[in-house]
């Protein structure tokens, strides 16, 4: 009788601490904003769509972003000094939080869960970690673990940073919109994805022109965000408010 043998493969183990190097960082953040939320919680279900939503976001930027550079190139030529500051702003930065807005906004503006203020933050926090969680899978298993580190200290916290400010003003334009409050509604959506552009915008010109006063500025730069955004996480967690008249 033919007895089948086994032989122990690496590769599994392996690609299983990619997996856990890329994630793990991701759902540490998402831990301390979903226990931010204090007041309710919000569903599991939605939480999971969201992420997925991330996910989906990552996928459609990486092809936007694909013909949005093939673009750029046309006009300006790699080795300008502008090139990386037009590519971090327009093609990387526009098109990365425009899709994480497109599915933050269809999932959940309409949706009953999203009835109080700092539901922003967090639904806007899962679908950009979402997003960087299969971003770091992408980048540890192109690159190996050496990236691991670096990415886990910048790249999460830089995502879940822009996904702060934006979800702050997510959350006052739907407490707007519900007071009837349409135009200063329109203004504070339009707000919230600027000020991620601009800050994702910042982060990625300064890490790509690789000179020394980018690196500077990128060192303070995002000592400040990072400060700022938990703040801003502690301060919009302590003074949530309802969204609907009499909760």
């Amino acid at each position: 009788m033919f007895i089948p043998t086994f032989q122990f493969s690496p590769v599994l183990p392996v690609a299983l601490i990619y997996i856990l190097a890329a994630v793990l960082p991701a759902a540490v953040l998402l831990r301390y904003i979903y226990c931010h939320d204090t007041v309710e919680p919000e569903p599991p279900g939605l939480l999971f769509l969201l992420l997925l939503s991330g996910v989906l976001a990552a996928l459609l930027a990486s092809v936007l972003e694909g013909i949005g550079e093939a673009v750029l190139k046309r006009f300006f030529y790699q080795g300008d000094p502008l090139y990386p500051v037009l590519l971090a702003f327009l093609v990387v930065a526009v098109i990365e939080e425009g899709v994480k807005f497109f599915f933050l906004k269809r999932r959940t503006w309409n949706h009953p869960a999203f009835n109080y203020r700092f539901d922003g933050v967090v639904y806007s926090a899962f679908v950009s970690l979402g997003f960087a969680a299969f971003e770091n899978v992408y980048y540890i298993f192109g690159y190996g673990l050496s990236v691991a580190v670096p990415r886990a200290l910048l790249a999460i916290p830089g995502h879940l940073s822009f996904s702060v400010f934006m979800g702050m003003y997510y959350g006052r334009a739907r407490l707007r919109e519900n007071r009837g409050h349409h135009v200063s509604a329109l203004f504070s959506l339009w707000a919230g994805y600027l000020i991620a552009v601009f800050l994702h915008g910042v982060y990625d010109a300064c890490a790509m022109s690789g000179t020394a006063f980018a690196t500077g500025l990128f060192v303070v730069f995002v000592l400040l965000m990072f400060a700022a955004a938990w703040r801003t996480i502690k301060r919009e967690s302590e003074t949530d408010r309802p969204i609907v008249r009499g909760l």
